[in-house]
């Protein structure tokens, strides 16, 4: 059975972005970079992954997920962001825009898609964000892999939206540090 894997850069203070979606101040450069791009392969936007010649193939996932908000901060610009994957955002007031052939938009309960997904054949499913998605998705999550930059937002779009609670059961599998100041921590269900 195929796994959901919620992995994501967060601030020390469990925000995924700023209060206005900002995402600028995560730790884009140092020595988690490389280990990050080669173990998690396939997460960098498709255009940034070619121009660095960064391979975007044979990661873990084949599929990734994103709340509409996640989706909209690569517009107008990046109309398929993951072009390498099956890309499903999850909205209920917008449709694909121009040049996003391959983005499958979709007013369907996510919880419902994620039991689709991971009863059918494939590799990882990624659940790239937001918040928001995340809280309806959190029973779901078999895997969460947090990539904590040393910032504090102080406010923003939390890990898990406005749910009061993270998912029960997990389990802490690792956690790397790196010299950049950046933590890779991991949990599985147990």
């Amino acid at each position: 059975m195929r796994e959901l894997t919620y992995f994501v850069a967060v601030s020390v203070d469990g925000f995924i972005a700023g209060p206005n979606g900002e995402h600028d101040r995560f730790l884009a450069e140092g020595d988690h970079v490389d280990a990050i791009a080669e173990r998690f392969r396939g997460t960098v936007p498709t255009v940034f992954a070619d121009r660095a010649g960064v391979p975007a193939e044979g990661g873990p996932f084949d599929t990734v997920l994103m709340g509409w908000n996640t989706y909209a901060v690569g517009l107008p610009h990046l109309p398929s962001p993951y072009a390498h994957l099956r890309q499903i955002v999850f909205t209920r007031a917008h449709e694909a825009p121009v040049g996003a052939d391959a983005v499958e938009c979709t007013d369907r309960d996510p919880v419902d898609v994620v039991r689709e997904l991971k009863s059918s054949p494939g590799d990882g499913i990624w659940l790239c964000g937001g918040g928001a998605l995340a809280a309806q998705l959190a029973d779901e999550i078999d895997r969460l892999v947090l990539k904590i930059s040393p910032v504090l937002f102080g406010d923003g779009i939390r890990l898990f939206g406005k749910r009061s609670y993270a998912p029960s059961g997990m389990t802490s599998d690792a956690a790397t540090r790196y010299e950049s100041g950046v933590v890779i921590a991991e949990y599985s269900r147990a």
